[in-house]
């Protein structure tokens, strides 16, 4: 399974970006995908996380300002980020859970990381 991420970048506070991120692969099912993030010195904290059905569960620090979705025909999760702080800088990850082929069990999948700087 491939996660590839995008949609990172440079953005003043109070701006906006919307990350991507499409899951690749012998996938036969995915239950839940979600966003981390880690800044430099500190654990990888979840951000957002939705399940197959639409529920989602979003971190309290981001609460009212992002918004986590999915799209399960293309295998995909995105994160609209609005009024972003600098306390929101980090490396954001990519997240499943999911089903491939030739496995019996559920496993977890990481994407590789996309930057998001949020200058004051």
């Amino acid at each position: 399974v491939q996660l590839q991420a995008s949609g990172g970048g440079l953005v003043q506070a109070g701006g906006s970006l919307r990350l991507s991120c499409a899951a690749s692969g012998n996938i036969i099912k995915i239950n839940d995908m979600g966003w981390y993030r880690q800044a430099p010195g500190k654990k990888r904290e979840l951000v957002a996380g939705i399940f197959r059905g639409g529920s989602t569960n979003v971190a309290d620090s981001v609460k009212g300002r992002f918004t986590i979705s999915r799209d399960n025909a293309k295998n995909t999760v995105y994160l609209q980020m609005n009024s972003l702080k600098p306390e929101d800088a980090a490396v954001y990850y990519c997240n499943l859970v999911g089903l491939v082929s030739g496995s019996l069990n559920y496993a977890q999948y990481w994407g590789q990381g996309t930057q998001v700087t949020v200058s004051s």
